[in-house]
């Protein structure tokens, strides 16, 4: 049987058009159509390998990674006893109020605890320690 849906007979227009790939935006083709700025500052890998930046590095790390350990320890542990300790999850703790509810709500509590932390280390060991960074690159220029 022949194939009427994309016979030309039956769409005239489809003789016509030609088939032309999309045009593909600025951003996609290959090399740039801005030109190059020019570096006026000290370079990244100069200043990534500046003490004050390393140190920076490093206490953010210590701070971020066994938090996000915590919690998520926290998290797993809410979940895997969500799926398999229910007669644990059920006890009544108050009223109709059981462990799940309780744990549950702990992880937002625990979320914004861990916030809060973390702002309060940002704002007295980062931000000041960005500062010496940045006036150093600065005045590098």
């Amino acid at each position: 049987m022949q194939d009427i849906a994309h016979s030309p007979a039956i769409i005239p227009s489809a003789r016509q058009r030609p088939v032309t790939p999309p045009r593909l935006p600025p951003m996609f083709v290959r090399g740039s159509l801005m030109p190059e700025p020019e570096a006026t500052g000290p370079g990244f890998d100069q200043i990534r390998g500046s003490a004050e930046f390393v140190t920076l590095r490093s206490r953010l790390r210590r701070f971020v990674f066994p938090m996000s350990l915590a919690f998520f320890t926290w998290y797993l542990t809410y979940v895997l006893l969500a799926a398999y300790a229910h007669e644990f999850m059920s006890l009544k703790v108050v009223g109709e109020v059981n462990v799940a509810i309780v744990l549950g709500l702990g992880q937002f509590a625990s979320t914004a605890v861990i916030t809060a932390a973390y702002v309060r280390f940002a704002n007295r060991r980062i931000d000041p320690q960005v500062d010496k960074v940045r006036a150093r690159a600065e005045g590098a220029r």
